[in-house]
């Protein structure tokens, strides 16, 4: 999910995946069919506005 995340947002020209077995490229892979639907994206949102810097 996180990786259609990053996919979806338009500023995004390239998603580096970092796999480093081939399971792992499977996985990834994969991610292109996850459904990134407005309520994924209202979920997402309203977690940032809760914690909008996660790393103080």
């Amino acid at each position: 999910m996180a990786l259609q995340f990053v996919t979806t947002r338009p500023f995004v020209t390239s998603n580096i995946i970092g796999a480093t077995t081939m399971a792992q490229l499977k996985t990834n892979i994969a991610s292109v069919n996850v459904k990134w639907t407005d309520e994924l994206e209202k979920a997402v949102d309203e977690a940032h506005h809760a914690q909008p810097n996660t790393a103080p």
